[in-house]
């Protein structure tokens, strides 16, 4: 899919086995941004390399053009397939420090943040060849008119980036806007909230470019991200309801959450354990998770 001359959006199905015979639809979208070289960001799982190569060939490019990755976050959805597409264009792969670790140690980050299954996910670690930190800017192809400004924007992860193509209005956000009624992931709530008013206050954004979402433009750009404050005062709001005094059980608190907010049983399992835990974190506050201008 075509957003701007210069942005083409490709969207990766896949599915994550959550119990014999049981397993989670979910996609995730990559971005390339074509310029005298191509960029790609995040890479969806493995093998989603196939569907990249095919699609810069019918948009009349050579694959061989990639020159630089940059990964919005290390998680399997948007490293997965990394290591195939560097093994095949050789090309430089960029994300935050904080990412670092579990870039290039995906056995680490499997025991440290287990997801069902992870090695049928991601096809390999890959090495950072540069750190890219809040306000920096990446010139692809050395102009002004594909500079990149880097935005750290944690809560999902640690290490989460945005991405603001300028020259395009297209802000590029990985996971950190959750979709309103989709399965939330994030390691910290706080964290959450203030990276989307960080992005809410930047001006000029006319494309809105999520992994877990649609393309949005025009006034859907500003209204989805008071629509994901809204949500997080929700789900903390469910959380909270969900708890009981004592030593509540966290499953039991994820199952009775995630009914509350109409999820899918089969969502439920360790991540969405440990995005509620983030919100038993932050304990008996509302977020101040209303929309700010």
């Amino acid at each position: 899919m075509q957003v701007t001359p210069a942005i083409h959006a490709l969207r990766h199905p896949f599915r994550v086995p959550v119990a014999p015979g049981l397993t989670l639809d979910r996609f995730v979208n990559s971005y390339i941004i074509t310029g005298e070289t191509l960029t790609l960001i995040d890479t969806g799982v493995a093998e989603c390399e196939t569907r990249i190569f095919d699609y810069i060939r019918s948009i009349g490019r050579d694959p061989r053009e990639i020159s630089l990755i940059i990964l919005t976050h290390s998680h399997p959805d948007h490293i997965g397939a990394a290591r195939a597409i560097w093994e095949a264009t050789g090309c430089t792969i960029a994300a935050h420090a904080a990412e670092r670790t579990w870039i290039e140690d995906v056995e680490r980050q499997n025991r440290e943040r287990p997801v069902p299954g992870f090695d049928t996910l991601v096809g390999g670690p890959v090495q950072l060849e540069f750190e890219l930190e809040d306000g920096c800017t990446v010139d692809i192809d050395g102009t002004a008119e594909y500079e990149i400004l880097v935005l750290h924007t944690p809560g999902h992860s640690a290490g989460s980036i945005s991405l603001f193509l300028q020259g395009e209005g297209a802000l590029f956000v990985g996971d950190a806007i959750p979709v309103t009624g989709d399965l939330p992931v994030y390691d910290d709530a706080e964290r959450s909230v203030r990276s989307i008013r960080l992005l809410r206050s930047v001006r000029g954004i006319r494309h809105l470019l999520s992994a877990w979402d649609e393309p949005r433009s025009g006034d859907e750009v500003y209204g989805q991200m008071d629509r994901a404050l809204e949500y997080l005062k929700t789900i903390h709001r469910a959380v909270l309801a969900s708890a009981v005094e004592g030593a509540p059980d966290l499953m039991e608190i994820t199952q009775k959450t995630a009914a509350a907010l109409g999820l899918p049983p089969q969502a439920v399992g360790p991540l969405l354990a440990r995005t509620f835990a983030a919100n038993l974190r932050v304990g008996n506050t509302d977020l101040q998770a209303g929309p700010r201008v």
